[in-house]
């Protein structure tokens, strides 16, 4: 008589377990599913930006502040060297500069938005110098990935000519291969916040524009 109450118990045990994981299921079901609804909606309205303006721990800082950018890598594009290094692109010769990839939702910020930005974080009237740094790799430049980019830029372009006492010297160029730059660059402002030249240029920098 025992056993058969045990079992007894044992079988409603067993039913409540069972009938709360079924209650549980679709809800776990709903999560995961509302999260690869995320990821997938951030991968098809995310379109992507190539611009240097002198030191891409700079250009990187501000951009990674700015809302509606998913993400910035720092690298290198414009030269003919394959997978350059740091030191190849220091020496000036390399024909790369130093740009960052911008990843954004254009439901939130525009090309247009991003620019008017660029504009503000570097001097695009001076040719291939930002502040201290010389050389072709710290050149202004917009590399652009469609048509509507490249129209954008050049619009943008005529614009702060007419605004600015000297000629805007950034150049307007097709996008080439973007080369990733090496892992130390990346995040260098939010990883070395009181190196040097982050606390001397980067965050005065920062504050100009209101972003600290």
């Amino acid at each position: 008589m025992v056993n058969w109450k045990y079992g007894i118990n044992m079988k409603s045990q067993l039913f409540v377990i069972f009938s709360f994981l079924i209650l549980l299921s679709p809800m776990y079901s709903k999560v995961e599913s509302s999260k690869a609804s995320d990821k997938n909606d951030a991968d098809i309205h995310s379109e992507f930006a190539i611009l240097g303006g002198g030191c891409f721990w700079c250009t990187e800082a501000v951009f990674e502040k700015i809302k509606g950018v998913i993400s910035v890598i720092s690298g290198y594009a414009g030269g003919d060297s394959k997978n350059p290094t740091y030191k190849e692109i220091c020496t000036g010769k390399s024909g790369h500069a130093e740009v960052i990839k911008i990843q954004y939702n254009p439901q939130v910020i525009g090309f247009k938005k991003i620019l008017e930005i660029f504009g503000k974080c570097h001097d695009p009237t001076t040719l291939n110098r930002q502040g201290a740094d010389v050389g072709t790799q710290y050149r202004s430049t917009v590399m652009y990935l469609t048509k509507e980019q490249k129209v954008t830029a050049e619009q943008w372009k005529n614009e702060l000519n007419s605004a600015l006492p000297s000629p805007v010297v950034t150049e307007i160029v097709r996008a080439p291969v973007f080369y990733e730059a090496e892992e130390y660059h990346q995040n260098y402002y939010e990883r070395n916040p009181n190196q040097g030249y982050c606390n001397f240029v980067i965050r005065p920098k920062l504050i100009k524009l209101d972003l600290e």
